[in-house]
This record gives structure tokens, sequence and C-alpha cells, in this order.
């Protein structure tokens, strides 16, 4: 059967891949490993926005950079982008509540509706058998449902931070998997590729470089 894999790209990447050496993710690999014999990835849709240097961090944007580019080189993955909105905004402090101070805040938007929007446009046209949402996001719940029961078409959640699924996805889901660590240790990218514009792509912090 088709399978199209819908994959919010920050909640896998904070409840399964932030703390680990799996970040390298090739999407089509972890996909494939999750699915029945006889089915076949047909797209990936990979939804993400473009980060900004932080604070202690200003190689993020070059390290996200490697990675897009290393799904670029996958034929069969689209990358749909949102954004990030930073505001600032006057919160308590946790250990004195009557004190209060200004914060940056930085909130991803976009992905969760744009992967509801795009689940559910390839759903009534008939572009997959089955559908596979990688994400715990609970505002996802709802289109999940639709999927299943308006639709009629088989779909599952992929469960990213080892424990079990909640009560309301497996109550709208077909059927559930797990992102576990043997799963996501053998998917990964190899350290160098080459990219689509002939350049190599380099796993962030590898010290490998091609052979001349």
């Amino acid at each position: 059967m088709r399978v199209r894999v819908y994959v919010d790209g920050f909640n896998l990447y904070y409840r399964a891949l932030r703390h680990t050496d799996h970040k390298w993710l090739d999407l089509v690999k972890f996909s494939e490993s999750l699915l029945e014999e006889g089915d076949t990835v047909d797209l990936v849709r990979y939804f993400t926005a473009r980060v900004s240097s932080r604070n202690g961090d200003p190689d993020a944007p070059a390290r996200q950079q490697a990675y897009l580019s290393a799904l670029g080189t996958l034929p069969n993955v689209k990358i749909h982008y949102g954004r990030f909105l930073t505001q600032t905004k006057v919160r308590p402090l946790t250990a004195a509540p009557d004190t209060f101070v200004e914060v940056h805040d930085t909130e991803e938007k976009g992905s969760d509706v744009n992967l509801a929007s795009w689940l559910l446009l390839d759903g009534w046209s008939d572009r997959y058998d089955t559908a596979l949402v990688v994400s715990q996001d609970s505002d996802l719940c709802e289109p999940i449902r639709m999927v299943k029961y308006d639709l009629r078409k088989p779909i599952g959640v992929v469960w990213l931070d080892g424990r079990q699924a909640s009560r309301r996805f497996r109550d709208v889901a077909s059927f559930i998997r797990h992102a576990t660590p043997g799963r996501l240790a053998s998917s990964q990218f190899p350290d160098l590729l080459l990219g689509r514009n002939g350049h190599v792509v380099v796993r962030p912090g590898t010290t490998r470089r091609c052979a001349a």
C-alpha cells in the first residue's frame, strides 16, 4: 500500500532526538522501518521552521541547514516551512512569584496547521492508502480522527518519548508505532553525502572529509 508520512520536525527533535546521537536521521529509512511488509513510502512531508542563532548556540542555523541539505538528497521528501514568532513577554519567577521579568519568548508557528492541512488534502485527494503521523501533538487528534472515520483510511501515529501512547491518540489512531532507539540508530544518514547541487553535505560535528 502507498504510505504518506507526516513529520512534525520540532516534536520529533525535542521528544526523541535532542539528547541522543540520532539527529542525523534519514526520514525515509526511519519511515520504512515502521511499515508492514508490502507497504511503500510514497512521500514524507517534513514540517519545520528556520531556527535563528541563540545565546550560547550560534551554530544552530548551520546545523539545521546541514540536516535540511541531507534531507534534500531524498527525492521523496518534501519540506514545508512554518515560522518562528519571537515576542517579549512578562513572566513571574518560579522562586519568587511576586517578581516579574521580561523574557524573549520564541514560539514555532504553522507546523501543526500545515501538517493537518496536507494530511487531510492528501487524504481527500486519495494520494495515500495509509497515513503515518510522526508527532505527539494532541492538536492533531481531530484531523487524525477525520482520516480514520470520515475518509475511512488507516492512519498510524509514531510515539516518540518511549512511553505508552496517550489514550487520546489510541482512541483515534488505527495503530501506534514507537520511535525506539534501535530504529533511530539504524536509520542514520552516512556522515558524508553528495548534495543535489554537487556539494558535499557533512554531518555536523564529524571530522571526516572526502577523499581527494
